[in-house]
């Protein structure tokens, strides 16, 4: 069994890049035999990138409904909300703790936002938030956390892993004390896992502003979309090259290796571009409408995307906490499992004792002594008030009056009726 993990970062919506390279081919992983898969909403790195809350709240429900309408089942899976999941942060403070400035100083985002200030001629460090720099300690703590072995990344994300197997070897030297309290994962890089181009030609995504949408908008924006990718100026009956552009590179993302063959070759063979947008639409919209349904049955429901990542966040949990308590009391942080001390004994009471009782015939009191013989007895009495009343005038006083001997005539003398009631105060 491996245990495979991948985070879903959530800001803006998704978008087709986002189905071929992530979302399509992690579902498939979670229905391998073998593999125990964690994908979770990355919400706490959103806010690295993200200040607007309703737009970070907006893309979370968006996020999650979308990965649960193209397959993702929350049965075989623990689909979680990272910031659900306290046991992370508590982790990626001790991984901090170890983490030495140089090696986050060489993190790729940091150093690319480094020197985009220096090139606008800014200070090193402008707008540049201890969120950005310490990223990469949080990423290794959502991966830690679990004990991740293996992390589907793109090759740009290795720098990733590689910073979290260097904190797990640098704690476990400090605390482990011979033994790996965390464990070191791997990435896994599928090279089958397609890139695709945007509108025009480079990487899609959002920054480059050259997207197509998954499910916004519907087949509109997406057949809108389709028809603004960018081609060259040969016209209908022209031979024409495949790879000039995003076309056949996404038609193949979604077709068979015949299919994706025959496309070429029309393209080869004149087809014309307006043509070839027409099949390329046809052919995602053929894969994408099931799914547009059942994202749209989920977005009418929020309340059952809540429970369905409180569930995971629950089966997060419960992994998560003995991992990282284990790892805190290897710190220090815990207070070392001692045997409980035994229960004190309750001391017997050996002094006399007055005691208020009830029988079918009225209320009662009696004076016992420490063994439980009984001194004194009085009653019966209709009204408790009235033994009460009785009672806690015995308890005020040495000696009794008339009224109280009275009361008390069970066959005992004054003499020892007096010595009984001294008793019960020096006692």
């Amino acid at each position: 069994m491996s245990r495979v993990l991948t985070g879903i970062t959530t800001t803006g919506t998704p978008h087709l890049g986002n189905y071929v390279g992530a979302i399509r081919p992690a579902i498939a992983l979670s229905r391998e035999a073998g593999n125990e898969c964690f994908y979770f909403l990355a919400d706490l790195h959103a806010l690295i990138k993200c200040e607007d809350p309703e737009r970070l709240a907006r893309s979370r429900l968006e996020i999650a409904a979308t990965w649960l309408a193209c397959g993702l089942d929350p049965e075989r899976v623990v689909f979680y909300r990272q910031s659900d999941v306290p046991e992370i942060l508590r982790l990626m403070w001790l991984l901090a703790c170890v983490a030495a400035k140089g090696l986050l100083d060489r993190a790729h985002a940091y150093k690319a936002a480094v020197d985009a200030n220096r090139e606008r001629g800014l200070d090193p460090d402008a707008g540049i938030s201890m969120g950005l720099f310490s990223y990469p300690v949080l990423m290794a703590a959502d991966i830690l956390a679990f004990a991740a072995e293996k992390v589907p990344v793109g090759r740009d994300q290795v720098q990733h892993i590689e910073i979290a197997r260097d904190l797990a070897q640098r704690f476990n030297h400090l605390y482990g004390g011979g033994e790996t309290l965390l464990s070191l994962p791997e990435a896994v890089i599928d090279e089958r896992v397609a890139t695709l181009p945007g509108l025009d030609g480079r990487k899609m995504s959002k920054s480059y502003d050259n997207i197509i949408p998954l499910f916004a908008g519907g087949e509109r924006a997406l057949r809108e979309a389709v028809l603004r990718i960018v081609t060259d100026s040969r016209s209908p009956g022209e031979p024409k090259d495949p790879e000039s552009n995003a076309l056949y590179p996404i038609f193949r993302a979604f077709a068979s290796e015949e299919e994706a063959d025959e496309f070429a070759e029309a393209l080869r063979e004149g087809l014309s571009w307006g043509a070839a947008k027409v099949h390329l639409i046809a052919k995602i919209e053929a894969e994408l409408a099931p799914l547009r349904a059942r994202y749209a049955e989920w977005m009418s429901r929020p309340e059952r995307i809540e429970e369905v990542l409180a569930e995971g966040a629950r089966k997060a949990r419960s992994i998560a906490a003995p991992q990282v308590a284990a790892a805190e009391a290897a710190a220090g942080l815990r207070a070392p499992r001692l045997a409980p001390a035994p229960l004190a004994k309750k001391q017997a009471q050996t002094g006399p004792r007055l005691k208020q009782y009830r029988e079918a015939d009225g209320f009662f009191f009696k004076l016992e002594d420490g063994a439980g013989r009984v001194l004194l007895r009085g009653g019966p009495f209709a009204d408790p008030r009235q033994a009460a009343s009785v009672l806690a005038r015995l308890k005020a006083t040495r000696h009794l009056d008339a009224e109280s001997l009275r009361l008390l005539a069970e066959g005992v003398s004054a003499a020892e009726a007096e010595q009984a009631l001294a008793s019960l105060h020096d006692g």
